[in-house]
């Protein structure tokens, strides 16, 4: 049954050919839904060899009843040969033999053919849902392993050498698991470690969460072929642990919903795709570069005196001799790596700025269309705190949930002109500061330590000096950290004018983003080679900040996020290790397994 399916010889009978249909249509079902994204000669490719067996099924069918195979031209004939019974005698087309097959064969292969139906069609529901035809030159191979069986899939299970077939299993076990974690890892979730404390206290140091890739919709890699469970290097090799050819175009599949307000979200960093292997995790490339530049040309500049165009052509200047140095000096720099998208390290922020809102951040508060959103019910700022003259005991700083990393004893007396223009002036009987300790609090821990009368004695702000340049990087516009914008964020299809004012924050998106080529020359701004003073986004964009806002390496840094940069949803805590603790002092936070993310 169901064998020499090319052929017009002999004859079928109604079963056979009902399962013919069944199968071929289940198949070409999906391609009409292809054929304005799939190359069309990717369509032809598959649609030829499923068209030439349902015509040489149709014929032979046509034969067991005895008449030729172009009656299965006309209009709805097909039905006939699926409901009439064929004659019960041999005719000129074949013998009556070749539809009295053997009922143990019979039944295994309707079984086969059951489940070769249902792999192909979950298969093919897959392809829909990705929206990846490509994916179709596999159906044959599918079809292969259940019926045909021409490739020998498992040949080492008939080797005579049981070490073959016991390395071979293991082989054929792993490459499954790889293959398996990788789409996994790719179209539903990815673990994900929390490297730092900008989202103390809702997100720990230590956390390992559960991403969630449906959350927002997976998207479709960028770089196909790479190492699973590996970001962008692979470990003791110190190599790519992806191939970067062949390179897919951005595309998201549909998922269980969009990025809303006050979202913890997971995205590769949008700055990260030019790298200095040296400086990759303390500082982003162009913040580098920048920073390299301004040493460099060390003379102050009144920028207030300064036109737009002129403050751009310094910080041009800035970028320009900063990147030389770089690229100059790998022995200091490192090597300087470019990574596609999804290749670029994973961050986790809290979404606080949606497309085509106008953001803004006034004393700390973010503003959204001018009205002060809902803060994080942990929101952190650093502060120092000096005290009445003892230490603040390791216990207490325990207690109040601050790690060693982020606890700050000053001692060097290099710092003691500031502290005393911060206030913190008070002293000992020996004439020396008390201590002052740096760290990050929240409001309840805040009123904790200043309600302590006997141990603390004053809390200062961290100021503003403390930060570095705010995003965009070059535009003077005097914005911080807690006083920042108002700033447009950029919506998919919206289509804004571009000023001298405007333009250094969106260029970015422009060029990095979204690909295109943009001069400023004398006469005005060109953008592909034609003039123009108006750009419509191709993408929606979004704000993230970390709760921890003096701790936190976010939007007022680098910018934008773009929608191709989002990598899913944070779901769950399933283990947290407290890495200043050890294993029989409280190193697993029990409290944390299994805790929903908020």
């Amino acid at each position: 049954m169901l064998k020499r399916l090319f052929s017009f010889k002999g004859r079928i009978g109604r079963l056979e050919y009902f399962l013919t249909a069944l199968f071929t249509g289940v198949i070409t079902l999906p391609i009409t839904y292809a054929e304005e994204e799939a190359p069309p000669f990717l369509i032809m490719l598959i649609l030829i060899p499923i068209i030439w067996i349902n015509v040489a099924q149709g014929a032979k069918r046509c034969h067991d009843l005895g008449i030729n195979g172009f009656w299965q031209l006309i209009p709805c004939f097909p039905f006939v040969l699926i409901f009439r019974k064929g004659e019960d005698k041999d005719n000129q087309y074949g013998s009556t033999l070749q539809l009295n097959l053997p009922k143990e064969t019979t039944k295994v292969e309707h079984v086969q053919w059951i489940k070769c139906a249902i792999a192909i069609l979950l298969y093919l529901a897959f392809l829909l849902w990705v929206r990846s035809w490509w994916g179709l030159i596999i159906v044959p191979f599918i079809f292969d392993i259940y019926i045909t069986k021409k490739i020998p899939w498992s040949f080492w299970k008939k080797s005579k050498n049981p070490a073959v077939r016991s390395v071979m299993s293991w082989v054929d076990a792993i490459v499954f698991a790889l293959v398996a974690v990788y789409f996994v890892n790719i179209y539903i979730f990815q673990n994900y470690q929390i490297p730092s404390s900008s989202l103390e206290k809702s997100l720990l140091v230590g956390d390992f969460l559960y991403v969630s890739k449906m959350s927002y919709g997976p998207r479709v890699p960028n770089t196909p072929l790479s190492m699973p469970l590996a970001q962008h290097t692979l470990p003791v090799f110190n190599t790519k642990s992806y191939i970067e050819w062949p390179q897919w175009k951005y595309k998201r599949v549909p998922g269980f919903g969009k990025v809303k307000l006050n979202d913890i979200v997971v995205f590769n960093f949008p700055a990260g795709d030019t790298v200095a292997v040296n400086y990759q995790q303390t500082t982003d490339f162009y913040t580098l570069a920048y920073g390299e530049g301004q040493r460099i040309y060390s003379k102050q500049i009144e920028m207030d005196s300064l036109t737009r165009s002129q403050q751009r052509a310094i910080y041009d200047l800035y970028y320009a001799a900063g990147r030389k140095q770089i690229l100059n000096n790998p022995r200091t720099y490192g090597e300087v790596l470019w990574r596609p998208v999804d290749r670029r390290e994973n961050y986790v922020k809290r979404c606080v700025g949606l497309p085509g809102d106008t953001l803004q951040i006034v004393d700390g508060q973010v503003m959204i269309d001018g009205k002060a959103i809902e803060n994080p019910e942990n929101l952190q700022f650093n502060y120092f705190v000096q005290t009445t003259g003892p230490y603040i005991p390791e216990d207490m700083l325990r207690e109040l949930g601050i790690s060693k990393d982020d606890t700050m004893l000053i001692e060097d007396s290099g710092w003691e002109g500031g502290l005393l223009d911060m206030g913190l002036d008070n002293r000992n009987a020996q004439g020396k500061l008390n201590p002052v300790y740096h760290l990050p609090l929240t409001k309840k821990m805040y009123d904790t330590l200043l309600g302590n009368k006997k141990l603390i004695s004053k809390i200062v702000m961290e100021p503003e000096e403390y930060a570095g340049q705010m995003y965009p990087l070059n535009l003077y516009t005097k914005w911080n950290r807690n006083n920042y914008g108002p700033i447009w964020i950029p919506a998919k299809g919206a289509t804004i004018t571009l000023t001298e004012d405007n333009l250094p924050i969106y260029e970015r998106c422009i060029v990095a983003y979204e690909g295109n080529k943009l001069e400023v020359k004398p006469d005005g701004i060109y953008i592909n080679g034609e003039k123009t003073n108006e750009y419509t986004f191709k993408m929606d964009y979004y704000w993230m900040m970390g709760d921890n806002r003096h701790n936190s390496a976010d939007s007022r840094y680098w910018g934008f996020v773009p929608e191709d940069h989002v990598v899913g949803k944070p779901i769950v805590v399933w283990l947290s290790l407290d890495k200043d603790r050890g294993w029989f002092d409280g190193k697993i936070r029990w409290n944390r397994l299994f805790k929903w993310v908020d």
